[in-house]
């Protein structure tokens, strides 16, 4: 019983010796505490995410919780990244060009519903024009996508096989022929045949084609409007901006990834998701060249050109409509196979 005794007094004044030496430091060891993010996304949004938008999270992060948070995160073309999606990469978030893609990872099992529906704005990160990107001084005269579709005119174009960019392009281009006045179907293919005709060079994303472009490749590229802000304010511009009097705006799409969420994970995605949607984050988004989805904000950035009669892609039914009618019978099956013919 003694030894019992003795033994348990041994403990217990060991244990009082390691609380004694350990909880000074709870709190520091709590704020070393980390977590870890898995975010995959197309390549047009990449330095505005890791420069802007993921520093801002993180530092919220901490402050809510004392935790550090590590964003592992990769980037390429809209459809490049959806099949390694499919492929069973862990990511947690995606974040892509198109509904389109968000459409292919449901119905290929990735996502178990269409989650970024319930997301604010239908999981509408932000927006941004497409325009056209000419040579300093414009020397094809180039006005509007009509003249892209002029002989001689050398065309770099993203590949519409793996980028979400690419179909953007496509449906700003035949969507400014349908926005003429008696303007039908025949129109819109007649300017995508001109255009086509034309391009010269085919990258598999928007940013691949914007460097193709830089790098000396080409007359003109069809491009988000971010491109052009975000390149000058870098360095000095070799190319200046065509605002077509009809566009595209693109809407870019965020979803979590349930299936690879972990329960402890909840928040913390949750957390990321509604602070895309915070005016700090939206503003974040304006400064580095994207269209907010919050009107309100967009004027604080004074570079957004003007656009006459920007168009959606809800104008034509949604990306099922479009990608059936638009994408796949008119340019896939009909423009694509004149060319060849």
């Amino acid at each position: 019983m003694r030894r019992l005794v003795v033994l348990l007094a041994a403990v217990a004044g060991g244990l009082a010796v390691v609380l004694w030496t350990v909880w000074p430091w709870l709190p520091l060891a709590k704020n070393r505490q980390s977590r870890t993010m898995v975010i995959y996304g197309f390549a047009i949004v990449e330095k505005t995410l890791t420069k802007s938008i993921f520093p801002a999270f993180q530092k919220k992060w901490k402050e809510r919780t004392g935790e550090d948070l590590e964003i592992i995160s990769s980037f390429g073309g809209s459809g490049t990244m959806t099949n390694q999606l499919i492929m069973g990469v862990p990511a947690e978030v995606a974040i892509l060009s198109t509904e389109l893609d968000m459409q292919r990872l449901y119905r290929s099992g990735v996502l178990k519903t269409e989650s970024w529906k319930r997301l604010p704005y239908g999981g509408v990160m932000n927006r941004t024009p497409f325009i056209i990107l000419v040579r300093p001084g414009n020397p094809k005269g180039i006005r509007d996508f009509d003249d892209l579709a002029k002989r001689g005119v050398r065309i770099v174009h993203p590949d519409p096989l793996v980028s979400g960019a690419a179909n953007w392009a496509i449906m700003a281009e035949y969507g400014a022929a349908l926005r003429k006045p008696g303007a039908k179907e025949a129109q819109g293919k007649a300017l995508l045949l001109g255009i086509w005709r034309n391009v010269v060079s085919q990258a598999g994303s928007g940013r691949a084609a914007r460097t193709q472009f830089e790098n000396g490749f080409g007359d003109a590229l069809i491009t988000y409007e971010q491109d052009i802000i975000a390149t000058t304010e870098d360095h000095v511009s070799t190319q200046e901006a065509v605002y077509p009097r009809s566009t595209i705006l693109s809407e870019h799409t965020v979803t979590p990834i349930d299936k690879h969420i972990k329960p402890h994970q909840r928040e913390l995605i949750q957390a990321f998701l509604d602070f895309l949607w915070s005016d700090e984050a939206q503003m974040l988004f304006v400064q580095d060249g994207f269209r907010s989805v919050k009107e309100r904000l967009n004027g604080a950035n004074p570079r957004f050109g003007v656009i006459t009669d920007p168009f959606l892609i809800d104008d034509f039914g949604g990306w099922g409509e479009a990608k059936r009618n638009i994408i796949d019978r008119i340019w896939k099956d009909e423009v694509l196979k004149e060319l060849k013919s």
